[in-house]
């Protein structure tokens, strides 16, 4: 079992009500989290004062930092999924000022991608660049199957080195255009 396998307690995710939730715990990892990011842009000027962009960007302590973020997001996630049952989309990115479309019609589907930008390994090591495809096929056999335990449903899912997977001929028609 990954750490991302879990068995469901029936009570934080069972269907009925759940009342005197001691949220101590999280409310202590939101005040981390906070601290860090304060932190982070504290540390993300200061670093910025001293470099150019591209430096600042893979600076050690701007790295650490996010680390650190990424790590606590992560903990925040557990703690609301263990206590609550919730599967937090916490550290999702929108730029798109329209309002949310709502619950998905019927039948309605969209595309989601995940690229890697990935070099040889540092070290000595049995492993080429080939290998990294079975990789990625495996991790995307793991993330179809945790979003069907979500409840999706996952119509095709597929992996490609050098190019996107397409699906379906609405992809292909987009690309045209």
């Amino acid at each position: 079992m990954t750490s991302h396998e879990h068995e469901h307690d029936e009570g934080a995710h069972g269907a009925e009500p759940i009342r005197g939730v001691d949220s101590t715990a999280m409310h202590a990892v939101v005040d981390d989290l906070a601290a860090s990011l304060h932190r982070y842009v504290d540390t993300a000027v200061g670093v910025r004062a001293e470099f150019g962009a591209t430096e600042a960007d893979e600076d050690p302590r701007i790295l650490a930092l996010e680390a650190t973020v990424g790590t606590l997001n992560a903990k925040l996630y557990d703690l609301v999924h263990e206590t609550l049952g919730l599967h937090a989309d916490l550290t999702g990115m929108s730029w798109d000022d329209e309002e949310p479309e709502g619950p998905s019609e019927e039948g309605e589907v969209d595309t989601f991608h995940l690229g890697f930008v990935v070099g040889p390994p540092q070290a000595a090591s049995d492993l080429t660049l080939d290998s990294v495809l079975d990789m990625v096929d495996n991790g995307g056999a793991e993330l179809a199957r945790t979003l069907q335990e979500a409840g999706f449903d996952v119509v095709e899912w597929g992996a490609a080195r050098g190019a996107p997977v397409h699906f379906g001929e609405d992809d292909v028609d987009d690309e045209e255009e």
